[in-house]
């Protein structure tokens, strides 16, 4: 096979960025961009309560109406990942991303008016909005990279979701300081950009083709597919891959419609369902977002002060993305189950070592210095593989039919995990302090073991060889 179709070309690049620049952005910006404005946020709800009810409310309540913008966003997430197979199959890969916009263009309209009507309400529903946008690309973009990417290119532009989402998790950090968009003037302008990824993916992503599997394998239309792939690869010289497919294609017809329950029932999809949901978990239950939660804190226990504490928790962010960034290099090289097995590994001993610094940090400044430094190495440890490899994975453990479902079981439990690390957190944190990290570390362990024993490596493997090993699995 020529050069040209196995590597990277210009449409391909131009299909990534339509495709995740759009997307990935969307999700990325709104898990970030709250963090910031939210002392000036909490100022205007109290403000607003004060004006309707004619006093000033306590702090309980504020606390609680934070929690619930919070949360929210985390359920809107569950929503979208439980419609993403509906959406992916009933719409397609390409239709159903340009259909998530709508969500955004809802909610950038109640972001914009809330203020001037002064209605806590419109955020609350906002952020629901942004949620079911961010569960629906978590769900289908990976699905659409996966089915558009040359095998021996798949885990590194599976890898681009994760990259955007740290690369817009950092601007949505840098536009919220008070001195730009994080302010009493211009908190809207803040949550209102996001307006500007959507535009960017409406007016590049429908010159992109549906996605050559989805056309071929789900809706028979082989001339159209062809013409996908060959849009795709720059080439004519596509038989090969047309080949690859058509036999997918031909296994699939022997298989019904997979539903919910054949996953859990059929034990050839039963065993990747089981790692594709395992990996998800491990992700947000790694205590990712706690330590990032925490970091704030950590960084004013190290001495620095409150800006200084903002700059360090950016420098955190842009380690996220270079380490990410290499990661995209190191997966078709190392392998998914050897970059996930050396991530965890490496964030069990900082978790560890972070434990007993945060310890004795109080009466401490080295050990204070050394949670800074334990923290960054957690986020390298993370972006390694954790970071990335569990939004495309479950891509690759399935075939065409059970793809949709299984995407949309994963993509819930991820963020039904969020919403459960989100809401738990705090009450832990106040209750145990330093020691919340032990029960991190625990289940850092256990997860380590579970991708040691239970994970395949994909690498350079087609969806056929992998959906192979799993019915050699089942009937062993």
């Amino acid at each position: 096979m020529s050069k040209s179709v196995q590597g990277l070309n210009g449409k391909l690049v131009f299909a990534i960025s339509a495709a995740s620049l759009g997307s990935a952005f969307q999700h990325g910006y709104s898990t970030g961009v709250m963090n910031n404005p939210q002392t000036v946020l909490e100022d205007w709800m109290r403000h607003v309560l004060k004006e309707r009810n004619g006093e000033t409310p306590d702090k309980a309540t504020i606390t609680l109406l934070w929690s619930v913008i919070i949360s929210i966003y985390c359920i809107g997430g569950m929503v979208g990942g439980l419609i993403t197979g509906l959406v992916a199959e009933k719409l397609g890969r390409k239709i159903g991303l340009l259909f998530s916009n709508i969500f955004i263009v809802l909610a950038a309209i109640c972001t914009a008016t809330a203020k001037p009507s002064s209605s806590i309400e419109l955020i609350i529903v906002s952020r629901f909005l942004t949620g079911i946008n961010a569960g629906l690309n978590a769900g289908v973009t990976p699905m659409y990279l996966a089915e558009i990417s040359p095998t021996n290119l798949r885990g590194a532009v599976g890898s681009v979701y994760q990259l955007v989402i740290t690369i817009s998790i950092l601007i949505s950090q840098i536009l919220g300081i008070r001195g730009v968009f994080g302010n009493e003037d211009s908190w809207p302008i803040l949550l209102t950009l996001i307006l500007i990824p959507c535009a960017f993916q409406l007016s590049t992503f429908p010159f992109c083709p549906e996605s050559p599997k989805h056309l071929l394998i789900s809706k028979g239309q082989e001339i159209e597919a062809q013409r996908a792939l060959v849009w795709l690869r720059c080439s004519h010289d596509v038989q090969d891959e047309m080949e690859q497919m058509k036999n997918e294609a031909e296994a699939m017809k022997l298989v019904p419609k997979v539903t919910v329950t054949d996953l859990i029932v059929n034990g050839a999809l039963r065993q990747p369902l089981i790692i594709s949901l395992m990996v998800m978990l491990a992700q947000q239950l790694s205590g990712i977002n706690a330590v990032i939660n925490f970091s704030t804190d950590i960084f004013k226990t190290a001495g620095l002060s409150e800006n200084a504490s903002t700059g360090a928790t950016m420098i955190i962010g842009l380690v996220n993305v270079i380490m990410t960034l290499i990661s995209m290099i190191l997966i078709e090289r190392a392998g998914r189950k050897t970059l996930l097995m050396a991530g965890f590994s490496g964030m069990i001993v900082a978790t560890v070592f972070l434990t007993i610094s945060i310890s004795f940090a109080k009466d401490s400044s080295v050990a204070s210095v050394f949670c800074i430094i334990f923290v960054v190495l957690y986020i390298i440890t993370f972006a390694t593989g954790p970071g990335s490899i569990p939004w495309f994975l479950v891509s690759e453990l399935f075939s065409q039919s059970a793809r949709p479902t299984a995407a949309s079981l994963a993509v819930f439990t991820n963020w039904f995990a969020n919403f459960l690390v989100g809401i738990s957190f705090l009450p832990i944190k106040e209750a145990a302090g330093s020691n919340v990290f032990i029960l991190f570390i625990i289940l850092q362990i256990l997860f380590l073991f579970f991708i040691y024993k239970k994970v395949p490596e994909t690498k350079n493997k087609s969806i056929e060889e992998i959906s192979a090993l799993f019915r050699q699995k089942s009937y062993e």
